[in-house]
């Protein structure tokens, strides 16, 4: 795989080829974290032949783009339950998009080397990683970062009511001044999103 030849588009239709495509980078790539970092060239895990699913998501992507077929990458969740899965669980996970004039978008995760499904959360979509990552932020000075999350996910136990999703479960707290005007901006101006 990953040959010239391989990269060529296989006759027959988009959602087969597609298919194809996933089997080969799953069948050719063995699931390592730590080969690669988020601003890795997609060279490193080419030549290493390991990866994380955002760059198993980056290699599908740039050949179906190569094939013209319109592609996405989708950021997000997958729900591990009792599965085979190669990507860690409740840890962000990657996967594609792709855009069939049939079916619309229709999702590959070549990670697990399977269709994207109910078990898929998409919390972003974008052209690459640098469009959606899990976080982003900035902030000036002498200051220090440390980041700690903890993700669980689990099925519902009765179907979410459209008019419920978005409803926020408590009020809102009315923030107390703890500092002037001008100084409150500047802070909340550093912790903004970029």
């Amino acid at each position: 795989f990953m040959k010239i030849a391989d990269l060529q588009k296989p006759g027959g239709d988009p959602m087969s080829a597609l298919k194809t495509l996933q089997r080969g980078i799953y069948d050719s790539f063995e699931y390592e974290s730590g080969v690669t970092e988020v601003n890795s060239p997609i060279e490193v895990a080419l030549e290493q032949r390991r990866g994380v699913c955002q760059d198993f998501a980056h290699i599908m992507t740039a050949i179906a783009r190569t094939w013209g077929i319109p592609c996405r990458y989708a950021s997000g969740y997958l729900y591990h339950k009792g599965s085979r899965d190669r990507s860690a669980a409740n840890a962000t996970h990657a996967w594609v998009e792709a855009y069939l004039p049939s079916l619309g978008w229709v999702g590959f995760d070549p990670t697990n080397n399977i269709m994207a499904g109910e078990r898929h959360i998409r919390a972003a979509v974008g052209r690459d990683y640098a469009d959606v990552p899990p976080t982003r932020g900035t902030y000036k000075g002498d200051a220090d970062s440390e980041l700690s999350i903890a993700v669980s996910l689990e099925p519902t136990q009765a179907p979410v009511r459209h008019e419920d999703f978005l409803k926020v479960a408590r009020p809102m707290a009315t923030p107390t001044p703890t500092a002037s005007m001008p100084e409150r901006l500047y802070h909340q101006q550093q912790q903004q999103q970029q």
